[in-house]
């Protein structure tokens, strides 16, 4: 078969491979679709997860599929079940440095149980919007770990696929008010689909002053202060961790998602004297099911993060489409085509 796989730095190839082999407590899945993601180009760029990888590997952990063969000792997964593949569940780590990627038709998931790494999906979701729910779990999950209320006055740094999942959950709580800001007025239209209330281009505008006229402006020891009282930096853009704290009011709360390559300088006096709460979220260690749910929910709007499709053999224009971020969101590549 065919499959993605990284042989070095900024070396990605489309290689002929053996079919996977199936061990007695594996699942094979057939491949339908699978989304690339913003750790795929980070995993290509450095020839592997961390440091250059010794061997070619796999990538693709976004993904939706059909059971195809299940092992001996396999309780309660079926050929025929539809399904989505949580990549960290059971142990595994599918397209992340392992031989394993979603970028093929065919994927082994490995001591697989039916609640760990596989899920199951309704009939009516489909192949699109069932490969969201990987992206999705990360923003559910940043969501969660913000404690995000009601009443609270939201700015989101970073409208990207995690970005726009995390407006779809802040407003399927009910949050107030989300301001979303990013320089593409592309990913901010489909922001304002999924129900922001306000859109910022970060290019053209004052977002400080923005924030201020949508959520009120206020003064902390001579220090000037906007209303919001969370923030999301989900841009991994240098600048935005060291302006949130230039403009938070006191008590506000700043929850990191995006992954930033380089130390960045906080000025962790002004953070101190307004008595800020940080919080890092990454991965989803229970969210698979919440997104499911709402995956099947009527009126779900997976066009509103998917802006590309392409199959397989097509890869390379999917690849430049992922990295022109001025217009593109989620990707997405049909392996069975």
């Amino acid at each position: 078969m065919k499959a993605v796989r990284i042989h070095g730095v900024n070396d990605v190839r489309i290689d002929e491979i053996a079919d996977p082999m199936v061990g007695p407590r594996d699942v094979l899945v057939r491949v339908r679709r699978c989304g690339l993601c913003g750790s795929d180009l980070g995993y290509i760029k450095a020839g592997g997860v961390a440091m250059p990888a010794t061997e070619p590997f796999g990538i693709g952990h976004e993904l939706s599929g059909t059971v195809e063969a299940v092992g001996a000792e396999v309780r309660g997964i079926a050929p025929g079940l539809r399904v989505v593949v949580n990549p960290m569940g059971d142990g595994n780590g599918i397209g992340a440095g392992l031989p394993e990627g979603a970028f093929a038709p065919l994927l082994r998931v490995s001591n697989a149980t039916l609640g760990g790494a596989i899920h199951a999906i309704p009939d009516p979701v489909g192949w699109d919007a069932a490969a969201l729910a990987e992206p999705l779990a990360v923003a559910l999950h940043a969501v969660r770990r913000s404690g995000a209320a009601r009443e609270d006055r939201v700015a989101l740094f970073g409208v990207g696929p995690i970005g726009l999942g995390i407006v779809f959950f802040l407003k399927r709580l009910g949050v107030r008010h989300v301001v979303a800001i990013d320089r593409s007025a592309a990913r901010l239209e489909r922001a304002r689909r999924l129900g922001a209330d306000l859109c910022v281009d970060a290019g053209t505008a004052d977002v400080a002053a923005a924030l201020g006229d949508a959520h009120g402006r206020g003064d902390l020891f001579g220090w000037p202060t906007v209303g919001t009282n969370l923030f999301f930096e989900a841009s991994g853009a240098p600048s935005v961790l060291p302006s949130i704290v230039g403009m938070a009011p006191f008590h506000a709360r700043a929850v990191m998602v995006a992954v930033h390559h380089q130390p960045i300088a906080i000025d962790w006096k002004m953070a101190l004297g307004k008595e800020m709460s940080f919080v890092t979220s990454m991965a989803y260690p229970d969210e698979f099911p919440e997104v499911i749910a709402a995956l099947s929910e009527p009126g779900f709007d997976a066009d509103a993060f998917i802006s590309h499709r392409l199959p397989l053999s097509r890869f390379d224009e999917a690849l430049a489409a992922a990295r022109d971020t001025a217009v593109s969101a989620k990707v997405m590549v049909a392996c069975d085509a």
